[in-house]
């Protein structure tokens, strides 16, 4: 994904709020053993991407002042009420070391599962993305989960699901193997089941 910036020159608050006021908003762009480079990219343009989920876990191709280089997105600060992007900050790419970055996850048949269908089953995502370690080149936009066997009280762990070639859990990740998805029954549906099962007991003769 291209990202189209401009080389800004001034810092501080007064010359971030004019860029702001202007329908910019200022950035930087740091890392890969370089110098941090101040940059200002169109609002609009950013908060329309960032509503994206590949502009958030996948390597972007940014391009100031003609010249192009690989970059992660790594931290956005919002306006606390009003529709703002007030900074973004983007981290130079290393084609030769290991990324250390988080990947949202799809969930997969979670609707044809049976627990779900015939058990009144609910599963819960206890996580949407998960941190993970890898080459720029092996990094994949998301990673999916399949619930289609998932049954009721059981969970999915981080540990539990395959990883495309080149990617590995963070160690943090891989030591505490935390939970994922969770399937479980209400209590109102148990309830509801006993109930059902009481009815149709014939009485003793």
């Amino acid at each position: 994904m291209k990202v189209v910036a401009f080389e800004r020159s001034l810092q501080g608050t007064g010359a971030s709020r004019r860029l702001r006021n202007s329908g910019k908003t200022p950035g930087i762009v740091y890392g890969a053993g370089a110098d941090t480079q101040l940059i200002e990219l169109d609002h609009n343009a950013l908060w329309h991407a960032l509503k994206k989920e590949v502009f958030h876990s996948s390597i972007l191709d940014l391009e100031v002042a003609g010249k192009s280089q690989q970059v992660l997105l790594r931290d956005v600060q919002y306006h606390p009420f009003r529709q703002l992007v007030l900074h973004v900050d983007f981290q130079r790419v290393d084609a030769t070391k290991k990324l250390h970055t988080k990947v949202p996850l799809h969930f997969l048949n979670q609707e044809t599962n049976p627990a779900v269908k015939l058990s009144s089953a609910v599963i819960s995502h206890i996580l949407n993305e998960i941190e993970i370690e890898c080459l720029p080149s092996a990094l994949p936009e998301f990673i999916e989960v399949d619930l289609a066997k998932i049954e009721a009280g059981q969970s999915v762990h981080a540990k539990d699901i395959p990883l495309p070639a080149g990617v590995a859990l963070v160690a943090h990740v891989d030591a505490e193997n935390p939970v994922v998805a969770a399937a479980t029954i209400p209590a109102g549906a148990i309830a509801e089941d006993a109930a059902a099962a009481e009815g149709g007991e014939t009485p003793a003769a």
